[in-house]
């Protein structure tokens, strides 16, 4: 029974030593360390760097283990990890520089975000399913960009700048086989048509499966360098795939490519929110008949 009724009193001595002894900037340091780490890990968990991050690990463990009395093993593999942030930077110099380029991205979209602007993707994302699902049908080639919060300014430069709103029929025209522009990618940017025969890095992934074509290698290169979404319209089977953070989803359907696009590109809370309370609004409708006259 003493020890119970001593117990606030001991809470209560902990938290005025710990008041005495840690500051508030030690307590934002502790969180701002955990996020960043929270971060690079959610971060890479996403793209090939997981697999080289283990190996990494790896090393570190058979470093710890030669301390055992492996004297040229521990001295070799000492003077590697030395040189730990030069082979960092070195093996993730694509993932790190996508990171360091979404985190400022981020930042700066939250200040300068143009009213309206998820208006306009809504519509871009209309036409552009009606065309890539027209296109399918009709086995044309394509393949379209759409720009998040990594500029693509890079990319568009190597095609030609064209700044139109987008249309089913201007998207047809642009990817028909005698189309000047056909060849290459367009970039679509906050719902308008920024460019076209656009050249885009292909994807260095070993794993890529041989049935797909240069399109489809195109589409997931952009997709590991940046947030970009990526659509693409296969030439000889007809469908119709999407690349995202360097992962490839084939053979959507049109309900499930809609609506793929529509969680990546429309991801503001308040746009999503009005989107699903129109659905449900619309859905609870009544369905009146009107009843034949006696």
């Amino acid at each position: 029974m003493e020890a119970i009724r001593e117990l606030p009193e001991l809470i209560l001595g902990l938290l005025s030593s710990l008041r005495q002894t840690v500051s508030i900037w030690d307590v934002a340091d502790i969180l701002i360390v955990a996020f960043l780490i929270y971060r690079i890990l959610s971060f890479m968990r996403k793209t090939s760097a997981s697999s080289v991050i283990k190996g990494l690990a790896l090393v570190v463990l058979i470093a710890w283990l030669s301390n055992l009395g492996m004297n040229v093993l521990n001295y070799l593999l000492r003077q590697f990890l030395q040189m730990g942030i030069i082979v960092i930077v070195v093996l993730f110099q694509p993932e790190v520089r996508k990171m360091f380029e979404q985190m400022g991205a981020g930042w700066l979209s939250g200040i300068f975000r143009k009213r309206g602007r998820f208006e306009h993707i809504e519509a871009g994302i209309y036409s552009i399913v009606k065309a890539s699902i027209m296109m399918a049908e009709n086995e044309t080639g394509a393949i379209i960009v759409f720009e998040r919060k990594v500029g693509l300014n890079d990319y568009a430069v190597t095609g030609t700048k064209i700044d139109a709103h987008i249309t089913p029929e201007l998207m047809q025209n642009i990817f028909f086989h005698n189309s000047p522009l056909h060849d290459g990618a367009v970039i679509i940017r906050e719902g308008r048509l920024l460019a076209a025969a656009c050249m885009l890095p292909l994807s260095n992934n070993v794993n890529f499966s041989n049935d797909l074509g240069m399109r489809h290698r195109a589409g997931v290169g952009l997709s590991e360098r940046s947030d970009a979404v990526v659509v693409i319209v296969s030439e000889q089977s007809g469908t119709i795939s999407v690349a995202v953070d360097g992962m490839l989803k084939r053979h959507l359907a049109k309900d499930t490519f809609e609506m793929l696009l529509r969680n990546e590109l429309m991801q503001d809370s308040d746009a999503v929110r009005k989107s699903k309370k129109a659905k449900k609004n619309q859905s609870q409708k009544p369905n009146i008949k009107k009843g034949s006259k006696s």
